[in-house]
C-alpha cells in the first residue's frame, strides 16, 4: 500500500468493508439467529407468534395470531386460541411489521404453554 495515494487507500478500505458486509449478510440470510418462535405484541392489542427476521425489514414467517376466546357457558372464563395466518382469508406467507407499532417482541420459552400449543400445531 506504500505506492497508493490517499484516495486509493480509502477506496480499498471501503471495498474491503463492503465485501465483509456482504459476506455477513449472506451468512445471516442463510442462518438466521432466531430459528424458534417469538411473540410480537402490537400497539393495536394483537398478539402474533412467528419466526422473526429483522433485516432488511422486520418480517414474520410461519405466523399465528393469539386470540382470547370467551367461554360460551361462563362469560367470566376465557381461554387462548392459536390461529395460523396461512388459514386466514388473505393467507399471507409472511407479514411485514411496522416497527413503530411493535410494543415488544421476544423469543418464546420452550417450556411455556404457548410453545406446547405450537408444538401440537407445527409439524
Amino acid at each position: 500500500m506504500k505506492n497508493l495515494d490517499k484516495n486509493s487507500k480509502i477506496m480499498v478500505l471501503v471495498g474491503i468493508i463492503l465485501v465483509v458486509f456482504l459476506v455477513f449478510m449472506l451468512i445471516s440470510a442463510k442462518n438466521p439467529g432466531n430459528k424458534g418462535y417469538s411473540v410480537i405484541y402490537l400497539s393495536t392489542g394483537e398478539v402474533y407468534l412467528g419466526k422473526i427476521s429483522n433485516f432488511p425489514r422486520m418480517t414474520m414467517k410461519d405466523g399465528y395470531i393469539l386470540q382470547i376466546v370467551k367461554d360460551a357457558t361462563d362469560p367470566s372464563k376465557s381461554s387462548f386460541q392459536l390461529n395460523p395466518l396461512k388459514e386466514a382469508v388473505w393467507s399471507p406467507t409472511k407479514l411485514f411489521l411496522n416497527r413503530d407499532q411493535v410494543l415488544f417482541y421476544g423469543p418464546i420459552n420452550k417450556d411455556s404453554k404457548v410453545a406446547q400449543g405450537l408444538a401440537g400445531l407445527v409439524k
